[in-house]
């Protein structure tokens, strides 16, 4: 008999929950799915201290999450965190809280780590083939990208371009100025241009006309599609495999930065709570495309989320874990 595993990545934007069981072949059947947007890293900076309100959402996330898991007969739970706490000064206080409140130990992840489970949960859902291609996870806190061949990683980078960030930072009118939506441009410009000519050198050599294929992942992205796709309710299905041109990309990014907040909220394909922060995102994916002159992009809705499960499977089959503090059994300790 095959026992459900839980896996929660706590993002900087949202926390993500997923139930699945061994489907026999290596990779999982979803058995529950949930998400909340909870926007852990609300005012983390200038001072990179997690507020009280943020934390409070956050821990009242991971209490459901918890129970929801063991209703569903969750024998191990997972969970992640990400750029938010990598960043926050007072994260030991989150994570007492959430082991004391929540029962839950988080494991707070490099960047590095980061794209390494996002790249399992991304392979499981798009086929990606044996080539060079480009992952793009764009988060709340920081966009990570990877560089692989096949499934051998060349190369990673975290860069710092968070949606929350780039939003407080600089989006504060409704709908907003353009000399706001020209300084985004121009941070993520720059950032872009260090991963082409520093971070990730490779990418020449790797570049569209050797084949390089190029896959967005996360909330950003998988809007963008849903968007592009007038999906509601939102489907996975259909949303794995979308490809958005550069060019479609540019269009979208423009109508949404045009329309005011309470329009935004109207748009069919888009999560309500995600209105505020989408321009932000789509002007990264937007910048990443123009910088690194990528003409497509292939959307997956498997990400870090299902990349945490498929790596607690693969241990819970492979023996004792090698990361005791990245999952704990079912009872009230959490351990």
């Amino acid at each position: 008999m095959t026992m459900p595993v839980a896996a929660i990545d706590v993002g900087t934007n949202t926390v993500r929950l997923l139930v699945g069981e061994p489907d026999g072949a290596g990779g999982f059947r979803p058995v529950f799915a949930a998400q909340e947007i909870t926007r852990l890293g609300q005012g983390l900076l200038p001072d990179r201290e997690l507020k009280t309100e943020p934390i409070r959402r956050s821990l009242a996330a991971l209490q459901r999450f918890r129970r929801a898991a063991e209703s569903h007969a969750a024998t191990r739970i997972a969970v992640v965190g990400t750029s938010a706490l990598r960043e926050a000064k007072n994260r030991e206080a989150f994570l007492a809280l959430a082991r004391r409140e929540a029962g839950l130990e988080v494991r707070v992840v490099s960047g590095e780590e980061e794209a390494r489970l996002t790249l399992l949960g991304v392979r499981a859902a798009v086929p990606l083939g044996r080539g060079p291609w480009l992952l793009m996870d764009i988060g709340g806190g920081s966009t990570e990208f990877l560089l692989a061949d096949g499934a051998e990683v060349r190369a990673t980078v975290s860069t710092g371009l968070g949606v929350v960030k780039l939003t407080e930072a600089h989006l504060k009118a409704d709908p907003p100025l353009p000399g706001d939506l020209a300084a985004v441009r121009d941070v993520v410009a720059s950032r872009v241009a260090r991963v082409r000519t520093r971070d990730l050198p490779d990418l020449v050599s790797a570049a569209p006309d050797s084949g390089l294929a190029f896959v967005g992942t996360a909330g950003t992205v998988t809007s963008l599609a849903a968007i592009d796709l007038a999906l509601d309710p939102y489907d996975p299905q259909q949303v794995n495999g979308h490809r958005l041109t550069r060019d479609r990309v540019a269009t979208l990014c423009g109508e949404l930065a045009s329309f005011p907040l309470a329009r935004r909220r109207q748009v069919r394909g888009l999560e309500p709570a995600r209105a505020d922060v989408i321009v932000a995102g789509a002007m990264v994916c937007l910048g990443a495309m123009e910088g690194l002159g990528l003409p497509e992009l292939t959307v997956s809705d498997g990400g870090l989320r299902e990349g945490i499960l498929l790596d607690l499977l693969h241990r819970s089959t492979a023996g004792p874990s090698p990361h005791p503090a990245l999952e704990q059994g079912r009872g009230p300790s959490g351990t």
